[in-house]
């Protein structure tokens, strides 16, 4: 059964977090000091680089551009290996494990190093923050994105980029226009306090979960809707058992590339030069094809026939913004007001 209440996910989701940490330092105790061997044509470095959606997504084409360029331009010195979909681990359980040394890349969504800044990294899970992707480099691009990133050097996490994937939608067994639409559903939503904030503003019951568990809770009717990028919808097959969709555009999703910080220090130096060099061109591709990919996917869930596909108007979406108005107040309970200010100086004030 999907968790309903806030307290019921930190317990729930603290528990699990423990009991796999411990799984994790038994099994992979040594793995951070041993994964860096020298280079040789016998003994290539490794890079295991794990993440939650599936291949054919923006995130998914990139991991493997990055593979592509860091095996070529190190002449096979290093090999990547890319474990897409959580084939090792899922949503809340990868993070602990980079900072284990068990896997030494990943590519999260942002809300999920919120438990490493502070709470800043949550400033991107506000409603309606962006006007456009514009909006958003530039606030990642830039000092602010700098200045997140480092916030994760002393947990021993380092980033190394900000990847697209698109504006989010929601998707429901009823339609999504107005308001009081929302009352009691039954809502899946990543693990950010913004984000159960969103939801209880709206009148939803916020749930947190995996993603590769929605598509069952869904199909089950454990839960009544969720929200995502129309990508990672298609490719996890959420529209099949979803009966409404609404274009709302409401959120930002998108991920930080991630390296184990002692894995990364211990690279040679020619070894890292080259693989900065190739994360950078990676990002360029995977920066340059989000947008397109979603416009695709969401064209593709129309044509489907799966369920019934609404774009909110102007006047849906002004009452939604002055519904959520209040979440920006409650989040400067945990997000710090350097970073708010800093996002309003480049953003505006807020929405």
């Amino acid at each position: 059964m999907m968790t309903k209440t806030k307290h019921h996910h930190t317990e729930q989701y603290g528990a699990e977090r423990r009991t796999l940490t411990r799984w994790i330092a038994g099994t992979f105790a040594m793995a951070a000091l041993a994964a860096v061997k020298p280079a040789s044509a016998q003994a290539p470095i490794v890079i295991q680089f794990s993440h939650v959606v599936t291949a054919g997504t923006a995130k998914g084409k990139a991991a493997l551009r990055f593979k592509e360029l860091a095996e070529s331009r190190t002449g096979g010195k290093v090999r990547v290996e890319i474990y897409p979909n959580s084939q090792l681990y899922k949503d809340r359980e990868e993070l602990d494990a980079l900072r284990l040394g068990a896997v030494q890349m990943i590519a999260p969504s942002l809300s999920k190093l919120a438990s490493l800044s502070g709470g800043d990294f949550e400033v991107f899970d506000l409603p309606f923050l962006f006007k456009d992707r514009v909006a958003f480099r530039a606030v990642v691009d830039g000092p602010v994105g700098t200045s997140l990133l480092k916030k994760l050097e002393p947990h021993g996490v380092k980033g190394l980029a900000f990847w697209d994937n698109g504006f989010k939608v929601f998707s429901a067994n009823r339609p999504l226009q107005w308001i009081d639409d929302f009352k009691a559903l039954k809502v899946r939503v990543q693990a950010s306090k913004v984000l159960v904030t969103q939801m209880t503003t709206l009148g939803a019951q916020a749930s947190v979960g995996p993603l590769t568990s929605v598509y069952e809770a869904l199909r089950s009717g454990q839960l009544d809707g969720q929200e995502n990028t129309p990508i990672n919808i298609e490719t996890q097959r959420l529209h099949e058992v979803q009966r409404h969709l609404t274009v709302s555009n409401h959120g930002y999703l998108a991920y930080a590339v991630i390296v184990n910080k002692p894995f990364w220090d211990k690279l040679p130096s020619d070894i890292r030069t080259a693989l900065e060099g190739a994360m950078r061109d990676a990002s360029t591709y995977e920066n340059s094809i989000a947008g397109a990919e979603n416009t695709k996917a969401l064209e593709r869930i129309k044509t489907s026939g799966k369920l019934t596909v609404h774009t909110a108007t102007p006047q849906e979406l002004e009452q939604w913004r002055t519904a959520l108005r209040s979440v920006y107040k409650d989040a400067q309970g945990w997000i710090s007001t350097e970073t708010l200010t800093a996002l309003n100086a480049l953003n505006g004030p807020p929405p």
